[in-house]
């Protein structure tokens, strides 16, 4: 098999890997593959599958973050964050409020460099599966789609600095298989957003007394959801 020039340079550069090391990868159908070298150079590495593993790390919930889309750097932490916490799709959004407005002609290769992160995010923890990271969209959009979406959307959760009311005392009981959770931009989510979001059936719920950042609260809100209906909860 062949690994990309970003995991060749990893091996290379950062592990120190040699002709006839093994090495741990994880293939595209969730198989941790346990690979002798036969050829590493900076940018190329090889190897021969010598044992084939199926991999069991993803949450029976189907998690999806609708992040409005920070700035810098911080996008490619959330998206890094919410890989490791077993987020299935990644929806950046933009939000009345949201500082960043990404140009046409960088669109495409904001999202290609997201991808690549969510890439690199799971093989570090060794995810089985890689989340979906969807093209921007308009909140507005989205909670049209949330709306029409035939098959169900399951729970629609929003998070909001203004709201009180904690999460546990929103969620209904029971088991919950799909949960979309809406997180704002460093400005926040403004009252007639929160409203629609409403109108499309979401819950709207706090993250406790203190501001988080954008990027601290989507993590800590997936994992919220993640104990309460997915693998962070087992034993």
């Amino acid at each position: 098999m062949a690994f990309d020039a970003t995991a060749a340079h990893h091996l290379g550069r950062v592990r120190r890997a040699a002709v006839g090391d093994v090495v741990e990868a994880v293939d595209a159908h969730g198989h941790l593959l346990s690979v002798r070298l036969t050829a590493i150079a900076t940018r190329r590495a090889e190897g021969v599958v010598v044992d084939r593993t199926p991999l069991a790390t993803e949450s029976p919930l189907d998690l999806t973050l609708a992040q409005a889309i920070v700035k810098g750097d911080r996008m490619e932490q959330v998206i890094r964050m919410a890989t490791e916490l077993g987020v299935r799709r990644i929806v950046p959004i933009l939000t009345e409020r949201t500082v960043v407005r990404l140009e046409p002609a960088r669109s495409d290769s904001r999202l290609a460099r997201w991808r690549r992160v969510a890439r690199e995010a799971a093989q570090q923890c060794g995810r089985a599966a890689l989340p979906e990271i969807e093209a921007p969209r308009p909140l507005s959009k989205l909670g049209q789609e949330l709306r029409s979406d035939g098959t169900g959307t399951g729970l629609l959760v929003c998070f909001w600095e203004e709201e009180r009311r904690p999460l546990d005392r929103l969620l209904p009981p029971g088991p919950c298989e799909r949960v979309t959770v809406v997180v704002g931009p460093e400005g926040g989510l403004t009252a007639d957003e929160v409203r629609g979001l409403e109108r499309a059936g979401a819950l709207v719920a706090s993250l406790g007394p203190r501001l988080l950042r954008t990027e601290t609260a989507g993590a800590v809100a997936v994992a919220l959801l993640q104990a309460r209906y997915g693998d962070l909860g087992r034993s």
